[in-house]
Formats: structure tokens, sequence, C-alpha cells
């Protein structure tokens, strides 16, 4: 198995055998920049924007949230 594999055609990412959805990334992402906004309280504006580029990646892939997470190729997702 490849570390990071990219199916052009289809225009998906995979990383370690999974399947990099960019609603899961938002997911992500937006989890870690609410968790640092709580635990610092610092750079309010930049966790802002995380939060904002965050949710904006879920809302963008909510439509196969289902499969955000599941392992393999995910061919008719």
């Amino acid at each position: 198995m490849t570390l990071v594999h990219y199916d052009s055609e289809h225009r998906r990412l995979w990383i370690a055998g999974q399947r990099c959805h960019h609603g899961a990334t938002g997911a992500l992402l937006t989890c870690l920049a609410a968790t640092t906004l709580v635990a610092r309280q610092r750079s309010v504006l930049r966790l802002a924007t995380l939060l904002a580029a965050g949710s904006a990646l879920m809302v963008h892939d909510w439509h196969d949230r289902g499969v955000w997470f599941q392992p393999g190729a995910q061919d008719d997702a």
C-alpha cells in the first residue's frame, strides 16, 4: 500500500488507505481550532478563521458525511 494516492480521474485522495474527505478534514480542523481557542484564549481572529474554514469544508462535503471516516476506495461516494 502506498502512503499517499491521488485518483486524478475522480479527484480523490487517500492517505494510508483512508479516503481523505474535505468534510472530515474540516471537522478535524474545526475541532482543533475550537479546542485551542478554549484552552489558550489567544489569537482569536486566527482561530476564528480556522473555525470558519473548517466549517465551510464540512458544509461543502455534507452530502457524503456518512462515509467520511470509512476506510477503502469508496467508489460509489
